[in-house]
Formats: C-alpha cells, sequence, structure tokens
C-alpha cells in the first residue's frame, strides 16, 4: 500500500516538473510584439540629428521579462549625455556598457520599470545630438541629404505586426516645397504626408500599419544646404579626393593606351557608369512627369491649348512662357513696356476667358522683385505640369504628341505655303502659338520669314521697340496692308529675330539659367529617383552596421531585446 502510494507521489511530481519545465524554459527567453513604433527625426539648424524613439511593447506570457531595451545609434558620433530615457513616464538610466547590440549603441536599463511577462509598457528614448548626419546631395550640389534606418529586434524575439510612423522634421524656417524626398521602404506611401510640427518646421511622415520591429527601415530627405552650416555637412577629404584623382589618371592613362577589348572593359566600366548615371540625371531634370505619368493608356488626348501640349512635348520653359506671353498680348491682358529688364503692363480688369496659368504668369509681374517673380513663375509652371500630367491621364501620350506635332507641322505649312505678306501675316497670327512648339523653331523661322511681313495688329504690344518707331520699313518694292486695319509690314529678318528673342529674354532677364530654374521645377513635379549608395558621399560604418548606403545616418541593430 504505501508503495503504491509512493508510485503515486513520484508521478504527481514528475507531472507537475514536466508541466514546469516549458514555463521555466520559455522564462528564459524574450519574446514580446511591439504594438507601435514611433520615431522622430530633427535635422536641427546646427546641422546635428536630433532622435525620438518610442515603442510600445507587449510582452508575451512566460516569456523573459523586457528588463533591457538595446538602442542601434547610426555611428559613435552622438553625444551619451544628451540621452535619456522613460518607461511609462518614469525616468529609467541608460548605459553604454550594457548594450550588447552591433555597432554602436546603448541600452535602456529599465530596472523596476521592468516589463513582466503578459504585460504592456511603453518605452521612450531621446537622443539630443548626433553630428556628422548629412552629406552632400549627389543629384544637386546646393542640398544636403539625410538618411536615416531604424534600428530593430532579432526576429526570434518579436511577434505580431508593428504600426510604424517615421517622421522627418526639417531646418526651422525651411518651406514645404523646398525639401525632396527620397523613396519610401516597401508598405509605406512612395509619398510622404506634408505638414508642419508645433514649432512650424516642415515634416515628412510616413507610415506602415502593418511593418515589423525585426526590419530596419530606410527614409532619406534632401534639402537646401543653405539651413545648415557648411561645416556640418560631411564632405570628402583631401587626401580622399587626391587619391580618387589619381585613380582617375591611372584610368585615363589606360583608356588611352588600350588596343583590345578586354583591356577596355575595367576602365569603361569605372567611367562609363558614372558618366551614363550622370546624364541619367541630367536628363531626369528636364523631363517635367514623373515617368509613372507615362504609363500608356488609349487614344489621344484632345483639346489641349498649345501650351498645354508644349508641357507635354517637354518644350524648354523659356518659350512655354514665351507662348503664354503671345497669348496674353494678343487677348489684350498685357503689353511688354521693356524687353531689357522685361516688364509688363498688365490691363485692369483683366479680359474674361484666362487660363489659369496666365492669370498665374501675369501674377508674377505684379510689382514683385527678380527672386519673388522667379519663384512665381516656378509655382506656375509646377501647376502647370500637373494639370497636364492630370489630363493626360489614361491617354496615350505617344499618340497625344504625335497628334500635337502634326499640327504644329500644318501651321507652319501653312504659314510657309502663303503667297503674300498679307496672308502670311494673318496665318502666323492665327498659329503663332503653335509655330513655336516646333524644337527647330528658330531657324525655321529666319528661313520662312526672308520678305516684308504684314504684322499683326497686337504685334506692337510685344515688340516695344517696333512699338516705338525703332523699326524700319522694308526698302524693297511697297507693301499694301490688303486692308488690314491697323496692321503694317515689317522687315522678315526682323520679324523673325524679334520673335526668337522673345525667348532669350525669358532667359536672360527673367528666370536665369533655364537649365537650372527647369531642375528647381522638375524636382517638385518629377522628383529625385530612390537612393543608391551614392546618394549621399562620406564613408559608410562597418564592424555590424547593416546599412547599405554611403553616409547613411542608420541605426545599426540592437541586439534582440
Amino acid at each position: 500500500m504505501k508503495s503504491k502510494k509512493l508510485q503515486i507521489i513520484i508521478f504527481l511530481v514528475l507531472a507537475l516538473a514536466l508541466a514546469v519545465a516549458p514555463a521555466v524554459s520559455a522564462q528564459s527567453d524574450y519574446y514580446f510584439a511591439v504594438e507601435r513604433e514611433t520615431i522622430n527625426i530633427y535635422w536641427n539648424a546646427d546641422g546635428t540629428l536630433s532622435l525620438d524613439y518610442v515603442w510600445d511593447f507587449a510582452n508575451q506570457p512566460g516569456a523573459h521579462l523586457i528588463d533591457f531595451v538595446d538602442v542601434g545609434m547610426p555611428s559613435a558620433n552622438f553625444n551619451m549625455s544628451t540621452v535619456q530615457a522613460d518607461v511609462n513616464g518614469t525616468s529609467v538610466d541608460v548605459s553604454a556598457s550594457d548594450y550588447q547590440g552591433n555597432g554602436s549603441g546603448f541600452a535602456v536599463v529599465m530596472g523596476s520599470q521592468a516589463i513582466p511577462g503578459n504585460a504592456r509598457g511603453r518605452v521612450h528614448v531621446f537622443v539630443g545630438e548626433i553630428t556628422e548626419a548629412l552629406y552632400p546631395d549627389t543629384e544637386d550640389d546646393k542640398y544636403a541629404s539625410g538618411v536615416f534606418g531604424t534600428t530593430w529586434f532579432g526576429s526570434q524575439y518579436v511577434t505580431g505586426n508593428t504600426d510604424v510612423t517615421m517622421v522627418f522634421h526639417f531646418p526651422p524656417g525651411m518651406t514645404n516645397t523646398e525639401p525632396r524626398w527620397h523613396s519610401a521602404p516597401s508598405g509605406f506611401s512612395s509619398e510622404p504626408q506634408v505638414g508642419a510640427d508645433e514649432s512650424g518646421r516642415v515634416t515628412y511622415t510616413w507610415r506602415n500599419e502593418t511593418g515589423t520591429a525585426s526590419t530596419q527601415y530606410t527614409f532619406g530627405a534632401s534639402f537646401p544646404a543653405s539651413y545648415v552650416p557648411e561645416s556640418a555637412i560631411v564632405r570628402t577629404s583631401a587626401l580622399k579626393s587626391f587619391i580618387t584623382g589619381i585613380v582617375s589618371l591611372f584610368i585615363g592613362l589606360v583608356t588611352m593606351m588600350a588596343s583590345f577589348l578586354p583591356c577596355l572593359i575595367f576602365p569603361l566600366f569605372f567611367i562609363g557608369v558614372p558618366v551614363l548615371g550622370f546624364i541619367q540625371n541630367r536628363r531626369r531634370k528636364l523631363q517635367y512627369m514623373s515617368p509613372k505619368i507615362s504609363i500608356e493608356g488609349h487614344g489621344i488626348k484632345r483639346g489641349l491649348t498649345a501650351v498645354e501640349a508644349a508641357i507635354l512635348m517637354e518644350t524648354p520653359l523659356d518659350k512655354v512662357m514665351t507662348m503664354i506671353l503671345f497669348g496674353l498680348v494678343k487677348k489684350n491682358a498685357a503689353t511688354v513696356t521693356s524687353r531689357t529688364p522685361l516688364d509688363l503692363d498688365i490691363a485692369s480688369p483683366m479680359p474674361d476667358g484666362l487660363y489659369e496659368y496666365e492669370t498665374g504668369f501675369l501674377g508674377a509681374f505684379k510689382g514683385q522683385n527678380k527672386n519673388t517673380r522667379q519663384n512665381l513663375l516656378q509655382g506656375t509652371m509646377v501647376k502647370l505640369i500637373k494639370s497636364v500630367s492630370e489630363k493626360i491621364k489614361g491617354f496615350s501620350r505617344q499618340e497625344t504628341i504625335a497628334y500635337y506635332k502634326n499640327i504644329t507641322e500644318k501651321a507652319w505649312r501653312q504659314v510657309e505655303q502663303a503667297q503674300t505678306p498679307e496672308v502670311q501675316g494673318q496665318l502666323y497670327d492665327e498659329n503663332a502659338e503653335w509655330t513655336m512648339l516646333d524644337r527647330d523653331y528658330d531657324d525655321r523661322a529666319r528661313r520662312t520669314f526672308t520678305r516684308p511681313i504684314i504684322v499683326p495688329s497686337w504685334w506692337s504690344r510685344y515688340d516695344p521697340v517696333y512699338a516705338g518707331g525703332g523699326r524700319t520699313i522694308s526698302t524693297g518694292a511697297p507693301v499694301s496692308s490688303g486692308g488690314r486695319s491697323g496692321s503694317s509690314a515689317l522687315p522678315g529678318a526682323d520679324f523673325a529675330a524679334s520673335v526668337v528673342t522673345g525667348a532669350q529674354s525669358f532667359a536672360s532677364n527673367v528666370i536665369g539659367d533655364v537649365t537650372e530654374f527647369t531642375s528647381k521645377v522638375t524636382n517638385v513635379t518629377n522628383p529625385p529617383p530612390p537612393p543608391s549608395s551614392s546618394r549621399s558621399s562620406g564613408g559608410g560604418r562597418s564592424g555590424g552596421c547593416a546599412c547599405a548606403c554611403a553616409g547613411c545616418a542608420c541605426a545599426c541593430a540592437g541586439g534582440g531585446r
């Protein structure tokens, strides 16, 4: 009997031991969910980076209590004295020596605020100063590039999805049209939500409600370098530049001496790839619409104005604005009072039926200084390009361009085949903006207008020199006005020169460098492509940091706790 009772007791003890063993084992491992993760990145006026993390942990039943949280840092260039942490609002210690992650970082010492199994807690970390976090933007030397990759936890310790929010705060004083976002990680919207924080600083916000805390997410943006000290932007050292120069010289010599294809492969790769990248980047800066707009639909989009067709055909913006000016002068909405500098007398009240881009154009000339005028004209062009992008959606871009090229050719053919100056002047009056769509406009105008031409009645409002009697009538045979009231003859060569110099006036007197002006517009309508390893020049980190981009302000992985 006693033997039977002893067996029962031993059985119960063994069963209890087996039941408890898994729990004891499970308690030896970290296993938690991160329900929400919010990261605020502050690009400060002094060029430093401030970092604010908030994690909402949900520790799992039976798991090891969360007694430390490892926080990876972009580099060793963070000021440990500016690091603060709290758990559910209660301050806790931080320790660099307790950090068990890769690369640089520190540990949040939870102490009495440790989160036990089957409990929740909010961990908040603030790092006030991280230096050497900005690098030159390789696509625009007037911009600084900042890229940040989040810290993460080992996948074996994390369960479930995480609602991840990343917020970039730009230096004070910046407008929301100045920064440029880089491509977002998978799962986040391609374009951030643009807003402002409590201090009025421009913000970019990305969110992914089904992210994971075991993944590093990398975000990037660029902004004008003038908002931070030059010394805060990490640039290539003189030694590195010297070495790069020597290498480039060596490659050049090898290229010159190469006589066989195998010998050419090496220099072609190292020289051709950067050159190709430069060409592609320059081409992007002159492309008004994002490539996603170029996805072909079906059919032709009819009904565009000549100016809108010019945008679709990516006509140089100085010529586009000359076309707008032509239209406004013809509608008696403006008169050119001076070519150098370009100045307009704007009608009051303005005539009805003006397009939005025409009213925006006129608004830029209402008592504005040169810089303000350029900014307003850039804004007008941005709105125009976006409007055309919307109108062309669902239609074949290729077929539509061919359609408007055909209209342009017909317009020129009519002008060229006119038998008399009167007819030629009338046809040009009707087709002035369409003829300007021809990329060979300058030469074609000079070839076409070789004889005196009866200028349109509105011409004196476009050409102030002609209006003031500064031009002479052709010395050839007399030219009849053909009964057209208010019109007179003008030597064809002078007429063609006046048309051509209209666009040149915009370039030299209004918008400055056409390429630079266009680049500022396309950086809004066709933002730079995703950042690559050359987006920010400078040294990346080694020693276990998983950041792929050189010069990124990436945070290395935490130690899984």
